[in-house]
Order: C-alpha cells, then structure tokens, then sequence
C-alpha cells in the first residue's frame, strides 16, 4: 500500500513531529535511524539535537586517519554528521552547543566547555527552546542507566532530556525559551540482550567473528523486560548503514560492525527497540507491546506501511 500523501497529525491536528536527542555525531547512526527514516517517509516531521561535536573522538577508521583529519577533525565530525542525517530523512539538525566531554579522567574531560560540566539548568532550557519551537509529540532519548558505557556525555543527554519533557509544557518554566509545548511521550533508546544475541549467533554461524563477544564478556545486561516499543524497520535498514558509513572517522567499513547484510538482519532482528519511559496519552507500564512510537498520539491509530 502507497503511504498516504497527507501529512500524519495528531488528535488535535498537529502535525506529527518526533525528536531525537543524542550525545555525539554518529550516535543518531547506531541508535535508531532506521525508526527515523521510516517516520520520514511517511511525512512525519524528524528532528535531531545533537549536544556535542565528537570533538574528543578517536579516528576509528585507518583509511583516514590523516594529519589534514586531525587537524581539522571539528569541522569533518560536523560534516559527517549532515551527511548522515540526510541519509537517515532528518528534516533538521540541531546543535545544542557542547564541547565533547571525553571519557572520566581524561584531560578534555576538565573543560569548562563540556556538556557534563555545563551547569545543568542552562542545558535543560536550551533543550527546552528547541522542544518548544519544533512542537514534538514524542522525544527520543537515553535511559539513566549507562553502566554499559558510561560515558559523561550519554549519562548528561538523559538528565537533560527528561526534566526538559516536563518544562517544555510548564509556562512557569523558562518563560523566555517560547510559548509552552507539552511532548506526549519520552522514549528510551536500547539494545535488548535478545538482539544482540541474535546478531551475535549470526555472526557465528556464518563463521565470523562476532563483535558483540565483547558486550558479553563486559556483562550484557539483563533487561529486556523494560522493551516496550519494537518498530519494524527491516525496509529502511539501508538508510542506517548509510549514515553510518557517512561517520568515516568513526566506522571502518571494512569492520566488523558492517560485516552482517541488511538482508541478513532483516530476517534475524528487523527492529529497533525502545523503553516508554512517560507517556500522558496511555499507560507507559501496559503489558501490551507497542509497534509505533506515535501509539495513542495519532488521529488515526492504523499504522501505515508501504
């Protein structure tokens, strides 16, 4: 079935609009841009807020890891990061502003420039303006618990995103970041331990080595029980390995990250997962999965698929 050539809108008639929040430039690639390019395609409004410019990142790719790179590896993060939002479908890209904390007990880790030494409420209403002029019925964000990889910079994107889901709607707060907009529903981002098994054993069974060994050996944790959400985007799995392979400094595409096809995914694990950490239109603790993040948003509740 052809999607339909009027935009989606919610209940009330407001076009349909998701935001995602990520920390560094080519999270968007490995977390959730196939949600984000099947959302686009069917007219929903995709904005991403990025909080840093991967300034602290290693170059993870031999191929270009060049002293002209280096030298100007701010600005060829940046590049990278358009490049792989325009292959995911993002309408717009928006820059919250920080400098890349790096890991803990590392030099740039001290700048007073960092997302993770910003003082807090000075990110909250940055986020907040942004929430309020893109008018989002869902936001897309991290859990609060990175033990996994507790990078600064992820464990900020969750304290940030999540008051800011409540201030956007209250006019009490932040009265000069614009007129209030209550998002309907927060998500959390993930990988559940049955995905990376699947994936895991694929690679195993065509005789490869398997990069998510290591997430085992570091103890994957059990918490699959918390996935809410599962969006089939086994027809938009294209879009993500694009925009990872636009992260060129940060993705070898001779690697084992890219080893697996699409089609090989689609048929072992063609989801992305989320947790519904709030939602003000249902219950966030049903029992009952979800397969739309616009679930209980929409004027029409049937999903379209191509």
């Amino acid at each position: 079935m052809a999607l339909s050539t009027e935009p989606p809108v919610d209940r009330d008639r407001n076009p349909l609009c998701v935001l995602s929040v990520h920390a560094h430039p080519d999270d968007e690639a490995s977390k959730g841009a196939a949600t984000m390019a099947r959302y686009h395609e069917e007219g929903v409004r995709t904005v991403l807020v990025c909080c840093t410019g991967g300034e602290a990142g290693d170059i993870l790719n031999p191929a270009v890891d060049t002293p002209e790179v280096r030298a100007n590896l701010t600005q060829v993060r940046l590049d990278e990061l358009q490049a792989s939002a325009d292959a995911i479908g993002y309408d717009v890209v928006h820059m919250l502003g920080y400098h890349d904390s790096g890991m803990p007990d590392t030099d740039v880790n001290a700048r007073a420039d960092n997302f993770a030494n910003a003082p807090l409420e000075e990110a909250i209403e940055r986020l907040v303006r942004i929430i309020r002029a893109e008018r989002p019925q869902v936001i897309v964000t991290y859990a609060e618990d990175r033990q996994f990889y507790p990078h600064p910079d992820h464990i900020r994107v969750h304290e940030v995103s999540v008051p800011a889901f409540t201030e956007a709607g209250d006019p009490d707060c932040h009265p000069a970041a614009g007129p209030p907009w209550q998002p309907s529903k927060i998500y959390y981002t993930g990988f559940s331990r049955r995905r990376v098994q699947a994936l895991h054993d694929t690679h195993i069974r065509r005789g490869e080595e398997s990069p998510y060994a290591q997430w085992f050996e570091r103890g994957m944790p059990e918490h699959d029980t918390q996935f809410t959400t599962f969006v089939d985007v086994g027809e938009w799995l294209h879009h993500r390995r694009a925009a990872l392979l636009a992260h060129r400094t940060q993705v070898d595409p001779e690697g084992h990250w890219m080893r697996l096809p699409d089609d090989v995914i689609r048929e072992v694990f063609p989801w992305d997962e989320y947790i519904l950490a709030r939602s003000l239109v249902g219950d966030a603790t049903s029992s009952d999965p979800e397969d739309d993040l616009f679930a209980g948003v929409r004027a029409s509740e049937a999903v379209r698929t191509r």
